[in-house]
């Protein structure tokens, strides 16, 4: 049987032990800190923030936080990432380290300029 997709972001971290939940509620935080007035969604079953479109997305699994929508191209936030396993456009933080807030904090403003940009392109065509 299929557990229900969480209707928030709320529930979704509720849905972990403490000490995960905590984990993912200091990079919601995180989140919040570098943009103001992040909208909140969950989508593909994540916690999602949108901002012009998709933000970026995070989510627990049995041994890291996966996180959605890493910019290319910045060669800072990719220096930083070097010492992460990577797929396309994510991270993963394990859960063993310490979370990296700071970075978080990085990645999510270069996107609300990428999503900025991607507004003001779509206008002036």
């Amino acid at each position: 049987m299929l557990a229900a997709k969480p209707e928030n972001i709320d529930a979704y971290i509720a849905s972990f032990p403490k000490e995960i939940g905590e984990k993912l509620e200091s990079v919601r935080s995180a989140v919040h800190q570098a943009g103001k007035g992040l909208e909140e969604v969950i989508k593909y079953g994540m916690p999602t923030f949108m901002n012009n479109g998709n933000l970026v997305f995070f989510a627990a699994f049995k041994n890291h936080i996966g996180f959605y929508g890493i910019p290319k191209g910045n060669k800072t936030i990719d220096a930083a990432l070097r010492k992460y396993r990577q797929g396309r456009g994510s991270v993963q933080f394990p859960f063993d380290q310490p979370i990296p807030l700071q970075l978080i904090t990085k990645i999510v403003q270069v996107r609300i300029r990428e999503n900025a940009g991607k507004i003001k392109t779509t206008k002036t065509k």
